[in-house]
């Protein structure tokens, strides 16, 4: 049970609030994932980050394939105020300032005594001057220094009512004498208008200093008790706690990584994977799609394809790490020439290489017409594109690839264009309505790839890469 603020004062709530940060564009399978696993309630997302409500123990928690990393949610607020945080900030800075004038003038004695005594012995007195000062300077308690700068920590954590109520909570636990070693450190991100004023580390050890002079806290960077996350930006403001030390998106079971295994975990997800099924990698490489799939719909008959030997031994090692070699099966073929009977095979899931060690070009024609003949009707594939290989199944017909009547290159979908009328409802309050009603635009524009008809597209991040999350149903048989 936790409490949560309202209008008529405080009242517990089943479950317990959390958040996960989430790849660029993967929200809204994280969104689908924490309902359908963990029964999750008030699902939210805003870019990068899901909200959501759960009485799932952590072993539950732990399943997680789409997250990168969970948080406790100890507030979620609107943004600070830049101006307010500036002037805050600003003050410390001038009370700095005075600090270091009345230390010399503190000196000044020194240097009339000078005048006083013409003997002075002007190094005697150089070495008196600077060990003076630097008396008056250690004098100075270390806490009276904390003390100023935390007036800005205590600004950023006591700026509403219901964030006064945490910190009590808090207290409560800093009494019991077990906690007076606690040790902690505060991870800080700063974006938006916010990061142009203040560093993440500035922020961070002004919180950092609030917390060990509140709750007589040990701050510990490299193996702390606790962590605190806190993201600050134009949109909202957040403060969380790590619920594990290990990221969710580290597999264990992977010794090499590839594809992002959250990528490889969401393309698995779109494609309607049954039991008995026949799950085709025409381009496996270190085999990672086929091991999330693997490990989430085990009752499945998976091969693995690839021309390069060193892709398959790596592919091999991963299965051997994972214990799936008796699962999936490598074969080394062109995925130009598969071995394969025509419509014998149910889903087909691809990440089509891209970049300066992979050119593509107008290979992509072929690669999707065997992909596409070997693919039962009604079976699903999804594929991972780049914008060149994106733009080129919308440029197909061109190409030699027949479309039909309806369609027409266009420009790539986002994130919001690509969502389902029953996850719009679930998006949070931050995405503006204009986004909402355009939410299939891209994707009823997007034209069929031979028989190939588009059913979903993501937008998504590799890092510095965008790409595609493309889903397609073979709609009928080639020979019609």
């Amino acid at each position: 049970m936790v409490a949560s603020p309202t209008g008529s004062g405080w009242r517990p709530t089943a479950g317990a609030r959390f958040f996960c940060t989430a790849g660029r564009g993967l929200e809204p399978f994280l969104m689908r994932e924490v309902r359908v696993r963990l029964a999750a309630t008030q699902v939210e997302y805003i870019s990068g980050k899901v909200f959501f409500t759960t009485c799932s123990d952590l072993n539950m928690l732990k399943k997680l394939k789409s997250a990168e990393r969970l948080f406790l949610l100890i507030k979620k607020q609107f943004p600070l105020k830049v101006s307010s945080v500036s002037k805050v900030w600003k003050n410390l800075l001038e009370l700095d300032a005075k600090k270091d004038k009345l230390s010399q003038r503190d000196a000044n004695p020194l240097k009339r005594k000078v005048g006083e005594n013409d003997v002075t012995n002007p190094k005697k007195l150089k070495t008196e001057q600077m060990q003076e000062l630097q008396e008056s300077r250690e004098c100075q308690p270390e806490k009276q220094m904390e003390e100023e700068t935390a007036e800005q920590g205590d600004f950023l954590m006591n700026r509403e009512k219901s964030q006064e109520a945490f910190q009590n909570e808090v207290v409560k636990a800093a009494d019991d004498p077990s906690q007076k070693d606690l040790t902690f450190r505060v991870s800080c991100r700063c974006s938006g208008a916010i990061a142009k004023t203040f560093t993440a580390q500035e922020v961070g050890r002004v919180i950092g200093i609030a917390l060990m002079k509140q709750f007589g806290w040990k701050a510990d960077l490299r193996n702390p008790n606790l962590e605190i996350f806190i993201h600050l930006n134009d949109i909202y403001s957040v403060v969380g706690i790590p619920v594990f030390r290990v990221p969710l998106a580290s597999r264990a079971y992977i010794k090499t990584a590839g594809l992002r295994s959250t990528i490889a975990w969401a393309m698995a997800s779109l494609a309607e994977i049954k039991a008995g099924a026949f799950v085709l990698d025409p381009m496996c490489g270190l085999g990672t799609i086929l091991l999330e799939a693997a490990k989430e719909w085990p009752d499945v008959y998976y091969v693995g394809a690839d021309v390069s030997d060193s892709q398959l031994l790596g592919a091999y090692d991963n299965l051997k790490a994972a214990g799936l070699q008796d699962k999936i099966e490598l074969l080394k073929v062109s995925v130009t020439e598969l071995p394969l009977p025509s419509e014998s095979v149910d889903v087909i899931i691809s990440d089509i290489p891209f970049g300066k060690k992979f050119k593509l070009g107008k290979d992509i024609k072929n690669i999707l017409q065997e992909m596409e003949r070997v693919l039962h009707v009604g079976g699903t594939i999804v594929l991972l594109l780049n914008n060149d290989h994106h733009r080129s199944l919308q440029d197909c017909e061109q190409s030699g690839i027949p479309l039909n009547s309806k369609g027409s290159p266009t420009d790539e979908p986002g994130i919001e264009e690509c969502l389902s009328p029953r996850e719009k409802t679930d998006l949070s309050d931050t995405v503006s309505s204009s986004s909402e009603a355009s939410s299939q635009g891209g994707l009823d524009k997007m034209p069929p790839v031979g028989s190939l008809v588009p059913v979903e597209c993501y937008q998504v991040s590799l890092g510095r890469t965008e790409a595609f999350i493309c889903k397609y149903r073979k709609s009928h048989s080639l020979g019609l």
